[in-house]
């Protein structure tokens, strides 16, 4: 009976120390959450997630190896509802690929607009992080999210062209990064200015235009670019290291000095393009 009862008791004590810890990490990600979007990620410590959290600094080393592992946990929390898979009833399938990408994407949204967590997470990720220091291996994970969501949307778009709901000349992989800059643009626009727009009705209005677009052939109304129009593209003053600012080169001249292509310096002359 001693020896039952003791087994049972350190069963107990076992069960209530893990959910204990699991408390601890809970309320960490919270006071990183809270702290991370109230001040930005660089102006928040470790101690300061400590102290908010009612815990040690040790017991931040307990579940975390550093900021980043603490920063990408907070992420993976936040971002859980965008990867759970709809129930079989609302699911399009597998042989509706383009209705399946419309209903994710849509799901993503929503989340965004409606699940306070993941409109902070949203919010963190895009415009309080920056990808130096200790953060720097953060913009790597980004990326390689990015990749994997322009990858899954090819992967979807080559499905559909199999099926014969995309007509075979549609480059999968220009359409898919089309796909990830109208959203992730949607998406970058309205946590920056939220009052500008309505994200789940204009969201669903433009994606759903953009993947209905790629099911017909729609010829390009613009003529090629002329040799004039080309090489007017990307030009600007000369930046030369060290300098405090960029120079145009014209405007060095003594105003009404006559330049080499007859313009005078004050008049609108064609900037030089950039050294190589």
């Amino acid at each position: 009976m001693y020896v039952s009862a003791a087994f049972f008791y350190n069963r107990t004590m076992a069960r209530r120390t893990k959910q204990e810890a699991q408390e601890t990490r809970a309320r960490l990600l919270d006071a990183a959450e809270q702290l991370f979007h109230e001040r930005g990620v660089s102006r928040t410590s470790l101690q300061d997630i400590a102290q908010a959290a009612g815990v040690t600094r040790g017991a931040v080393y307990w579940h975390f190896e550093d900021k980043v592992q603490l920063f990408n946990a907070m992420m993976e929390r936040a971002t859980m509802p965008l990867e759970e898979d709809f129930e079989a009833s609302v699911s399009p399938g597998p042989d509706r690929p383009l209705d399946d990408l419309r209903l994710r994407l849509m799901n993503v949204m929503h989340c965004a607009a409606l699940n306070a967590r993941t409109r902070r997470a949203f919010e963190i990720a895009n415009l309080r992080v920056e990808f130096v220091g200790e953060m720097a291996s953060i913009r790597g994970r980004k990326v390689a999210a990015h990749r994997e969501w322009t990858d899954h949307n090819r992967e979807a778009f080559e499905r559909a062209k199999a099926l014969g709901q995309l007509p075979p000349d549609v480059d999968a992989h220009q359409a898919a990064i089309g796909l990830m800059a109208l959203v992730g643009g949607l998406l970058h626009h309205w946590i920056l200015d939220p009052e500008a727009f309505d994200l789940i009705g204009v969201g669903q209005a433009r994606l759903e235009h953009y993947l209905s677009s790629l099911t017909v052939v729609v010829p390009n109304r613009f003529p090629p670019l002329t040799a004039a129009e080309r090489g007017a593209l990307g030009r600007q003053p000369v930046c030369e290291a060290g300098r405090d600012a960029c120079r145009d080169p014209l405007a060095d001249a003594a105003p009404g000095t006559a330049q080499t292509d007859g313009t005078a310096a004050g008049d609108a002359a064609t900037p030089i393009h950039p050294r190589e």
